[in-house]
């Protein structure tokens, strides 16, 4: 068997920022987000309703499924606010992150796979129907914030998740533990209220969340989403995990991804609010922006002007 170690040593050669291997466990959390299905708070991403049953175990994506090979990838980069232009948020300033991090798990399971014929892997970047935060939790990458992100404390919360499973069963990880004590900067400051307490835990009512309602949410708005256009980062930007301190060399640190630094530039918001199909197209193609749609984008940009 390759040891662990060996195994994050390729990871990380690969381009990734931690990694941790925890088992394919049913999913820890999977009676609470049943329960914050039940309270309508996805809004009216449907789809996170009618694929909740393939979310409650592993083996329901790879039967057979061992082992959780869990990585990130950090995307952290400045983004201050210009006025009259698009304000987007950090995870989508670069390349599609989905293509990004399935390339290189892809890479990951290719070269286990030499040393495992006949074993099975899938790679999976939050499209699938799976708890990432769960696992890369019982991986030792992190723990629950209040704002529901998982916290790196040593690295903060500026980085993706990505999830290799495997038939193959390795030596894992001990689960992260910490949390934000007595700390609320994160519900101060949403400008919605969306981080909510009840059940004794905290969770995002999405229907109020800005990065759901420039995002997923079609039609009209009837919240505000002040500057925001693409995403919402205010939660992440107040959190003390993410601010630089000089004790603390690894937090605040600017990605070295440089399909994350290769940057696009963006029309102003007047020009957002009368873009064409065909310009939409080539702003968006590659960019997790797509998401947001066509529609989507010039609604958030006519709502900015407001």
């Amino acid at each position: 068997m390759i040891p662990s170690e060996v195994i994050k040593e390729k990871a990380l050669s690969l381009g990734f920022t931690t990694v941790g291997i925890c088992p394919a466990l049913p999913a820890p959390h999977f009676s609470a987000y049943q329960s914050w299905l039940d309270k309508g708070y996805h809004g009216t991403m449907a789809y996170m309703a009618t694929s909740s049953a393939l979310r409650s175990d592993p083996s329901s994506l790879l039967p057979g499924a061992r082992s959780v090979v869990a990585v990130t990838l950090n995307y952290n980069q400045s983004n201050p606010a210009v006025e009259g232009q698009p304000r987007v948020a950090r995870y989508a300033l670069g390349r599609d992150y989905h293509k990004v991090l399935r390339a290189k798990l892809r890479g990951l399971a290719s070269w286990l796979s030499l040393a495992y014929p006949g074993e099975q892997f899938r790679a999976c970047v939050d499209s699938a129907p799976i708890f990432e935060r769960d696992y890369a939790q019982l991986a030792g990458l992190g723990w629950f914030g209040k704002n529901t992100c998982l916290i790196d404390s040593k690295r903060g919360s500026w980085f993706f998740i990505g999830l290799l499973l495997t038939t193959i069963e390795f030596d894992f990880d001990l689960p992260a533990v910490g949390g934000c004590g007595t700390c609320s900067k994160c519900i101060d400051a949403c400008p919605t209220g969306a981080i909510v307490f009840e059940e004794d835990r905290w969770q995002v009512d999405a229907r109020r969340c800005i990065s759901y309602l420039t995002i997923e949410h079609r039609g009209a708005l009837v919240a505000n989403i002040g500057d925001w256009t693409v995403g919402c980062d205010v939660c992440q930007e107040v959190c003390p995990f993410n601010e630089p301190r000089s004790s603390q060399p690894l937090r605040g640190v600017t990605t070295i991804e440089p399909d994350f630094l290769k940057l696009r530039s963006w029309p102003s918001l007047e020009q957002l609010t009368q873009i064409s199909y065909e310009d939409w197209d080539s702003l968006t193609r590659g960019s997790a922006a797509r998401r947001v749609g066509y529609e989507g984008l010039k609604r958030n940009a006519k709502m900015n002007l407001v």
